[in-house]
């Protein structure tokens, strides 16, 4: 396992990052997630700075969705950390038992008409390109 590192103990370049975090997310934890990648500051540092990109910055996509399409990707992945961190963040953003259950089906869904597809090697429909 790796060692997750502290506020107390980091590096002033790990603390900028974990001061970013806690003042976007406008919270005091750090989940350990960027603790354990703290352990390669330009890693945490780069990593960070996506993830706030896409996840927070202004679009068409709203905070639920994005979630929503965070955890289908954790999923599919077989992400244990992610989905567990990104179905909170999820129902913090307002997603209930319903909603959750309606995605499970989804994904499952889409893994399964997705491996058809490709088993069979099926031909894209000429009106389905763009």
């Amino acid at each position: 396992m790796t060692k997750l590192i502290e506020y107390e103990e980091a590096s002033d370049e790990v603390r900028l990052v974990y001061d970013d975090i806690r003042a976007t997310r406008q919270t005091e934890y750090i989940n350990n997630f960027w603790k354990s990648i703290a352990n390669h500051p330009p890693t945490l540092r780069r990593t960070w700075e996506a993830v706030k990109e896409v996840m927070t910055s202004p679009g068409e996509l709203d905070p639920l969705v994005r979630e929503l399409i965070y955890i289908a990707v954790s999923v599919t992945n077989g992400c244990e950390y992610c989905i567990a961190s990104h179905t909170a963040a999820a129902r913090a953003k307002g997603m209930n038992d319903v909603m959750f259950g309606e995605l499970m089906g989804i994904i499952a869904m889409a893994n399964t008409t997705n491996r058809l597809a490709n088993g069979y090697q099926i031909p894209v429909d000429e009106q389905f390109k763009t």
